[in-house]
């Protein structure tokens, strides 16, 4: 069935994949059927050969302004149990590609914890970062409290979650939030440009390295460091490494298979 929410371009670059989402009247809110179709989309695209870096995407006025609210203002804490939505972003985290956020305009809520939730961001001059639940008598629920603080540090990320204040790209980029910063016309070109380099890259690499850095989150130094050297000696199983390392002593450029 053809999503609703959500536009799926399968190559807008060599092995990258670009997933936009699709409710500009209601500044792409996350409602519970644009997220479960987010998730189709992901672990279509994390089984795909063809694809070896994904983006997510908005659109100029915001990547998403956060949750659907009319979705939640009248339920009881046994309808937020039993509906269970943070089950939907658990299955996001377990993608295995790296995800590119592309962030222009509004990213609050549930929407900078999406953002969050990839593995870099691409931000516009325009995009302002917020976690403003507690302006509604909440407070983040998809790991805004945790991201943000791991991202930003305690202070910013008290301020911004107790007051709800929205912070610049200006202001992401000195605390460490979003990678770099674009004039609005060039931020998706850019989060393009980043996606076909880390695309051109082994793909075995890249997951491996990619769940080690996520390792240092929920880990000690002494096993986040076992974790990284697995993976690294691992990757002496591959062709890829064999390729790399040939291709370095060749003096050419490699090229990856993923085997």
């Amino acid at each position: 069935m053809q999503p609703e929410f959500i536009i799926v371009h399968q190559q807008v670059a060599a092995y990258v994949a670009h997933i936009q989402l699709n409710r500009p009247n209601a500044l792409n809110a996350l409602n519970l059927q644009l997220m479960t179709e987010l998730k189709a989309a992901l672990q279509t695209l994390d089984a795909d050969d063809q694809v070896r870096a994904i983006i997510i995407s908005g659109n100029e006025k915001a990547f998403a302004a956060g949750a659907d609210i009319t979705q939640m203002a009248g339920k009881s804490a046994i309808d937020m149990y039993n509906t269970d939505q943070f089950s939907t972003w658990d299955a996001i985290k377990k993608t295995k590609k790296p995800i590119i956020a592309a962030v222009s305009g509004f990213a609050l809520g549930g929407g900078c914890e999406l953002a969050m939730l990839c593995d870099m961001i691409v931000a516009s001059e325009t995009a302002r970062f917020g976690q403003p639940e507690i302006k509604i008598g909440v407070m983040p629920g998809a790991g805004g409290t945790q991201r943000l603080t791991r991202a930003v540090g305690k202070a910013l990320a008290m301020e911004m979650v107790l007051t709800g204040r929205f912070i610049t790209a200006a202001e992401a980029l000195q605390a460490g939030l979003v990678n770099r910063i674009t004039p609005v016309e060039l931020y998706l070109e850019e989060a393009i440009k980043l996606a076909k380099e880390v695309a051109g890259m082994s793909p075995l690499a890249v997951k491996m390295a990619k769940e080690a850095v996520l390792k240092a989150f929920d880990s000690s130094l002494e096993e986040g460091l076992h974790f990284e050297r697995k993976n690294f000696y691992l990757l002496f199983a591959s062709d890829d490494q064999k390729e790399g390392m040939q291709a370095f002593i060749e003096k050419r450029a490699p090229h990856f298979t993923g085997k």
